[in-house]
């Protein structure tokens, strides 16, 4: 791994490489890895500002959304001037011009069965920053059967959750066996959201991330962070991996995205 940083970037990451725990070791391990952002609204906002900022060398942002003006309130890489342009165009441009240290790829699509394994073998580690739960099963289950780490979080008005998941398991399917019936947990669009919570959702997120780069500290692996805005508590829920689970336990049953239908339940028992 090469070491040497240019006269510029020692400047932009002084406060990193004056760090025994990140230092010019660290600073170029995390210029050499590459993140996959799935969603680039509410959560991803933050993720791809601070993983930017922190001079992550490659940022993937999968999105096939445009930006709204409803959408302003909290997700905070798009402006007024890029209303009803994609997502992934306004994000990029903002990351860009945040730090030209780092490769943007855009992927204007939703992740989906068929693309899924392929977009996510090119990168180290992926973020979950979508908004459904089709995508955060079919992310689990293309990261776990790849073996690759996935920072997840989730919001809904005041509440926030994060995890993350190593690619061995525990999996996001041993914490939720299958998702909620439709209609049963309303979107933003239904029931709001702080505009402030995704912030701090998404930069616990990143810091998961750049930990993980580091190999410093302790991952939320095996562990679930419940944070309630209104009360200003975080609470701890253990996750355990579940034998059974049919993507991560002792004789999983998946063995391609592909064979599974991600709507209604998402559910791999049947």
């Amino acid at each position: 791994m090469a070491l040497d940083l240019a006269p510029e970037q020692l400047d932009r990451y002084s406060r990193h490489v004056i760090m025994d725990d990140v230092g010019p070791e660290g600073q170029a391990a995390l210029l050499e890895t590459a993140v996959l952002v799935v969603g680039a609204g509410g959560l991803g906002s933050p993720v791809l500002q601070y993983l930017a900022a922190a001079g992550i060398g490659r940022l993937g942002i999968v999105d096939d959304d445009v930006v709204e003006r409803s959408n302003l309130q909290r997700q905070v890489v798009h402006a007024d001037s890029d209303v009803g342009q994609p997502k992934v165009d306004s994000a990029r441009a903002f990351v860009t011009d945040l730090n030209p240290d780092v490769t943007v790829d855009t992927y204007k699509t939703r992740l989906k069965r068929d693309n899924a394994a392929e977009l996510i073998a090119d990168y180290d580690i992926v973020v979950d920053a979508s908004d459904n739960f089709a995508t955060r099963y079919l992310v689990n289950d293309a990261c776990t059967l790849a073996g690759t780490p996935v920072s997840h979080g989730s919001i809904y008005r005041f509440e926030g959750q994060v995890t993350t998941f190593s690619g061995e398991g525990p999996c996001y399917r041993c914490l939720f066996p299958e998702a909620p019936p439709e209609g049963a947990v309303p979107d933003c669009a239904t029931a709001g959201v702080l505009g402030i919570l995704p912030g701090t959702i998404g930069c616990f997120q990143a810091t998961e991330v750049v930990k993980w780069v580091l190999d410093e500290g302790e991952s939320l692996d095996g562990r679930l962070l419940v944070y309630d805005a209104s009360e200003m508590r975080v609470d701890e829920v253990p996750i355990e991996r579940n034998p059974d689970c049919p993507v991560c336990g002792d004789d999983p049953t998946l063995s391609s995205v592909t064979e599974v239908s991600y709507d209604e339940r998402c559910s791999l028992s049947e």
